[in-house]
């Protein structure tokens, strides 16, 4: 790619900016084990929705969102909409919860509605997630861009900016990380519409200027948001998504984090309802120019659908733009993997070690902290190299969290609504659940040659996969419960919803700014934006 000297300069700037700022802002913060998890509990609501929108927009969105626009098209970009309800679900049946109950972790939360077996079980597949899905293939994304723009081998692109997230991450826990991110959520939007800004510009030097002109020049369906066939149709979706999304935005430390993080629980409950206005932009931001890459360089990109942003980058930015954009791609990078990389360490320190050492004293729980995070960069790192197995980063991560959110999903949804579930149900669910998955990714990932054995062979793909797990996950919580001794009134007080319904009409309405009010709002903003895309 054609990078100059003022594009190099740009993002030397900003990895030395960024580092700089993380080092700063965790000065006097990190001296204890709350200070550090979880930056003191003061986290406000604008600052909670930024940090969840940038750690859940990594590089892997900013590639593998345009690759599979180019791909497939705009249906793709209902993983990024239908998160939105699931943000509301964060904001108002869970965060309540987590606050109330002053958890630091979420496998804490189930050794209370549950068991200490469950709480060491979740908190080892919360490290697994960590690991595999939001760093390696973040890393893997990543070190493809580096390699793309300038010229960078991918070990060594891996190294750098592991390296770079890594140095404030250990030294300044959460809120290192989540100041950070607020910028680089800033940082990675301004970039995404510079993209699309260049993009339409340059399809209306093409002679396409409306929607209609766009759609002919498009694959046929591509700028469908809702399909009956092919790639992601609506059944699918609507099946699998919810078991992805309640682990990934309700029950995934690496993400809830922010929230057990904040001040109060109103701003627990408004971050995630504030992330999920600002999930709204990345259809039109990421996806979208992977439907412009497709009409403008089909030729060019062929069929390999990962050049798409690279393609328009290079073709498309003026000179600086494009170290801006360097900058904001490694900013969504960075601030996934720090946030994966403080959760997987607040994971070790607070639900292993603490849990079996309540001794422990504040300094060996920062120090076993930091050297988890540094254990996990380098296992991630390893495992990144296997990025180039999938069609595309987005979907390889995806197809990984379908495989280990629906025992997780099972247990919090079962678990938060229904008062008879036992704690035998929830580690039996968690085991065997968690040995079905990495079963099912076992038989699916092309470790020698491409045939998938489940979704080619047998015909069913990721999505319908998660909700088959889940189904089987969900019979066996509800047998094992109703076969197990009921727990105590004390085990579920304040653990449970009495009834779905109380979720909305628990405590009386405080005007406009009332969680459920705005999220009432989004609600009607969505339903109007699936109307006229739909």
């Amino acid at each position: 790619m054609n990078i100059g000297p003022l594009d190099a300069t740009i993002v030397v700037i900003y990895l030395i900016g960024i580092i700089a700022i993380g080092l700063i802002s965790s000065r006097r913060q990190a001296s204890t084990s709350s200070d550090y998890f979880l930056a003191g509990r003061s986290l406000h609501w604008p600052m909670i929705g930024l940090a969840l929108f940038a750690t859940n927009i990594s590089t892997v969105h900013l590639l593998g969102l345009a690759a599979d626009g180019y791909r497939v098209g705009l249906v793709v970009g209902n993983f990024e909409w239908m998160a939105t309800f699931f943000l509301m679900m964060l904001g108002l049946v869970f965060a309540p919860f987590y606050f109330r109950n002053r958890i630091s972790t979420l496998p804490e939360y189930l050794e209370r509605r549950f068991s200490r077996g469950s709480r060491m079980f979740l908190a080892f597949m919360a490290v697994v997630g960590a690991l595999f899905i939001h760093i390696g293939l973040s890393l893997f994304a990543g070190s493809t861009i580096l390699e793309q723009f300038f010229g960078i081998p991918v070990l060594w692109s891996i190294v750098i900016i592991s390296a770079a997230t890594a140095l404030y991450t250990v030294l300044g826990g959460l809120k290192a990380v989540v100041v950070t991110e607020s910028i680089q959520t800033v940082l990675l939007l301004m970039g995404a519409f510079c993209v699309t800004f260049f993009g339409m510009r340059a399809l209306a030097e093409q002679g396409i200027t409306s929607l209609s002109d766009l759609k002919a020049a498009a694959k046929p369906e591509q700028l469908s948001m809702i399909r009956t066939e092919g790639d992601f149709p609506w059944w699918h979706m609507l099946a699998g998504y919810p078991v992805l999304a309640i682990w990934y935005w309700c029950a995934d430390q690496t993400i809830v984090q922010r929230v057990l993080g904040a001040s109060t629980q109103r701003d627990a409950q408004l971050g995630p309802i504030f992330a999920g206005f600002i999930k709204i932009l990345p259809l039109f931001v990421m996806v979208l120019p992977g439907v412009m890459a497709y009409v403008l360089f089909q030729e060019q990109i062929g069929d390999n659908p990962n050049q798409a942003l690279p393609t328009l980058i290079d073709q498309l930015i003026p000179v600086g733009l494009k170290g801006l954009i360097a900058a904001a791609l490694l900013a969504a990078l960075m601030s996934t993997i720090a946030g994966a990389l403080n959760s997987a360490a607040t994971l070790v320190s607070i639900d292993l070690v603490k849990n079996f050492h309540p001794s422990a004293s504040e300094r060996t729980l920062l120090m076993i902290g930091r050297i988890t995070a540094c254990a996990v960069m380098l296992l991630a790192m390893l495992w990144s190299t296997q990025g180039d197995k999938f069609k595309s980063v987005f979907e390889g991560g995806n197809m990984m969290i379908a495989c280990l959110a629906p025992p997780i999903s099972t247990v919090f949804i079962w678990g938060v609504f229904w008062r008879r579930g036992t704690r035998q149900a929830s580690l039996a669910t968690l085991i065997v659940g968690f040995v079905l998955g990495a079963t099912a990714f076992t038989l699916d990932f092309p470790l020698v040659g491409e045939t998938k054995l489940i979704t080619n062979v047998w015909g069913i793909p990721f999505m319908l996969q998660a909700w088959w797990l889940f189904v089987i996950c969900s019979i066996l919580f509800v047998l094992v419960s109703l076969v197990t001794p009921p727990p105590s009134p004390e085990q579920t007080e304040d653990l449970c919803w009495k009834n779905p319904l109380a979720v909305i009409a628990t405590g009386e309405v405080t005007g406009l700014t009332d969680p459920r009010v705005l999220a009432g709002i989004l609600m009607g903003v969505m339903i109007v934006l699936y109307v006229v895309f739909a």
